[in-house]
């Protein structure tokens, strides 16, 4: 009898296990199907300019998928911040330009996208030149977690979406590493999306390589171009950076950058120089 009990519970376990993609499919459908709310509707036309730019056809794609990504994802205010609906719209729009047009789970690592009020202090342990460890007190304005965690300062996600041509946008900078970290620790070379045939890792190896050597080098010379110094730290900084620069100043990266525009255009499935 407890031999039939649990190959019964077994068959169930199975079960749910192979109905499980259905269900999250049924799901989703399910929410992609309901009207887009008129009040979140007014929230992009007041907070993310940016949106306007996309052709219409992309923009009922991002409110789609801004439904489901809001339906999925928990929202945690820090420091005594109360999480409104227009955070969620807001920081919602702005990542969800990173999966249009793209065979995507919408972030599925990421479970949890925490908000401060503003800028939020971390400790850093690192190395001086006589190799003694220091403590550093950092403030930050985003960080993105492989245990799943977003973090977002809101002043800074105002900023970011307020001002759509500047190049800078913490809200894009934390999800391009999400993407990076899907195949593992964020490294500046993000894994295609499933039956992807125009990603070719060697050839996005060598134009990311020769771009990033480009900034690199105008830090060392002390010349400030188009991509932010920040991206010089790491291949994971510059891919994160140059992201922000793709979608918010892509005819200037399209002119400066042809190669590496290119990479990012056929990555992230859009042309947003041509919007």
């Amino acid at each position: 009898m407890a031999f039939i009990l649990l190959c019964g519970l077994a068959l169930l376990l199975v079960v749910g296990l192979l109905g499980q993609p259905y269900w999250l499919r049924y799901r989703r459908n399910r929410v992609r199907a309901t009207a887009f709310p008129a009040a979140w509707r007014k929230i992009l036309q007041r907070r993310v300019p940016l949106v306007r730019r996309l052709p219409a056809h992309l923009q009922m794609q991002l409110k789609k998928n801004m439904q489901v990504f809001i339906a999925e994802k928990s929202f945690l205010g820090c420091a005594g911040l109360r999480i409104t609906e227009e955070m969620r719209v807001v920081i919602a729009a702005q990542a969800c330009l990173l999966i249009l047009n793209r065979a995507t789970d919408y972030f599925a690592n990421v479970r949890q996208v925490l908000v401060y009020p503003g800028a939020f202090f971390v400790n850093r342990t690192s190395m001086d030149g006589s190799g003694v460890q220091q403590e550093n007190r950092q403030a930050l304005a985003g960080e993105s977690w492989s245990q799943g965690q977003v973090i977002l300062s809101w002043q800074d996600t105002m900023e970011g979406a307020a001002v759509p041509d500047d190049g800078r946008n913490v809200v894009i900078h934390e999800f391009a590493h999400q993407l990076d970290q899907e195949n593992g620790a964020a490294r500046g070379a993000p894994p295609p999306t499933l039956g992807d045939t125009q990603y070719d890792a060697r050839r996005w190896s060598q134009v990311f390589n020769a771009a990033y050597a480009h900034l690199q080098l105008e830090v060392h010379n002390g010349v400030q171009g188009l991509i932010n110094h920040y991206g010089a730290q790491d291949p994971a900084e510059f891919f994160a950076v140059v992201s922000e620069v793709f979608f918010e100043q892509p005819r200037e990266l399209a002119v400066e950058y042809p190669a590496l525009y290119r990479e990012l255009s056929a990555y992230y499935k859009v042309d947003p120089a041509g919007w």
